[in-house]
């Protein structure tokens, strides 16, 4: 039996007689035994620390994230199938953090999803942090193998490396997410941190967090069937010039709510130190609103580029809004270029289709191709069984 690494060793009774404060590096239990010869009973593990050796979590025991959880470089964090890991309801300074150069390994299924959620009895979002990845693909704010530093954690981000691989996130739920920092740093529910295509991200879903559902910082990810369900913020974001490409995304909102997709080219509150902007493909996207007065589906800006194929938008006031001007945010040339373009786009209960305040005249069809050939994206079949409504 593979010996498993871990960094301390306590009896289950000692979590709970003993203080731990914000310094505490681990507080963590093993109830495998390292020959092979036995299990001993399933006991409730607090998780909380930095993780300098692999950390595989056992089927028999109970988790709960008690504070930060960062694995360091090197490292492993391995979850199994069917695992439910819930989170002290106390807010920004409780997530889970995959820092550069460490991987995951949650490998869920339909019937067998991974789930990390709140532990409160009666949850609600921002209960808790998120989930983190930081791997080493090119992002814009910086040049070169460069890095910029996360807004939780503080956790370095970014690099030369477009195939870096953070390791797997297959069928994975975040729930009741969140939790802010202060004024201007929100924990999302997943955050994709310079995170590179060498990464496997399928069947994810961010519901009910308090800020942005998913948002992708630079990097090359690829996600393939991505929900978002009851983002209080942005349902999808990217900034920092991500280039990946996102294929299969349902969002749906719910009373409290801001974008569908709100996208920057670059962070504008550094700079596109690298000189180029955000480019993904997003390819059969479907977003569900609340009606024709429930604001913007899709908010394209700072100098945003993308390719968007077979879109479908349900009950907002706008469709798409450009905003941009003619120097350091050129939305609407990337339109005249076009490097950002929607084809196939079905608009239903949507007021304007296009708003462009982006000092670049142009029309509707310099931007759209194909509307009113746009489907829904069939998330009855792949979102079944697994994602939360």
């Amino acid at each position: 039996m593979k010996k498993r690494l871990i960094l301390g060793l306590a009896l289950a009774t000692m979590l709970f007689s003993c203080s731990t404060d914000d310094t505490a590096d681990i507080v963590i239990n093993d109830n495998t035994t390292v020959n092979g010869s036995g299990t001993t009973d399933p006991q409730t593990i607090l998780l909380e620390g930095t993780y300098t050796e692999d950390l595989i979590l056992d089927a028999l025991n109970t988790y709960k994230i008690n504070g930060p959880v960062i694995m360091a470089s090197g490292t492993t964090l391995e979850i199994p199938a069917g695992m439910t890991i819930r989170a002290a309801a106390t807010g920004a300074d409780v997530y889970v953090a995959i820092a550069q150069g460490a991987k995951i390994n949650a490998n869920g299924s339909a019937s067998s999803p991974i789930v990390f959620t709140s532990d409160a009895a009666a949850p609600a979002a921002g209960d808790w942090g998120g989930l983190i990845l930081l791997g080493k693909a090119p992002i814009n704010s910086v040049t070169g193998s460069s890095t910029s530093t996360s807004e939780i954690a503080s956790l370095p981000f970014g690099g030369s490396n477009a195939s870096d691989d953070s390791g797997i996130l297959r069928y994975v739920r975040v729930e009741y997410s969140g939790g802010s920092a202060d004024g201007q740093s929100e924990n999302n529910g997943i955050s994709f941190y310079g995170v590179g295509n060498g990464t496997v991200v399928q069947y994810i879903q961010a519901f009910e967090g308090k800020d942005d559902g998913v948002e992708f910082f630079g990097g090359t990810v690829n996600v393939d069937f991505l929900s978002v369900v009851n983002a209080q913020d942005d349902s999808i974001d990217w900034t920092e010039g991500y280039t990946g490409t996102i294929t299969n995304a349902y969002v749906k909102h719910g009373a409290e709510h801001d974008k569908g997709i709100e996208a920057d080219g670059f962070n504008t509150d550094f700079s596109n130190a690298a000189g180029y902007f955000s480019k993904p493909t997003v390819n059969n996207l479907t977003i569900v609103g609340l009606g024709s007065a429930s604001g913007e589906a899709i908010r394209l800006r700072a100098g945003t580029q993308g390719i968007f194929n077979n879109v479908h938008i349900t009950g907002f006031e706008e469709g798409f809004d450009l905003d941009g001007d003619l120097g350091d945010n050129p939305t609407g040339a990337g339109v005249v270029s076009d490097d950002l373009q929607v084809t196939d786009v079905t608009f239903v209960d949507v007021t304007l289709k296009l708003k462009n305040d982006t000092e670049v005249v142009l029309t509707e069809a310099d931007f759209i191709t194909g509307d009113g050939n746009g489907t829904v994206t069939n998330y009855s079949s792949w979102g079944a069984n697994w994602t939360a409504n």
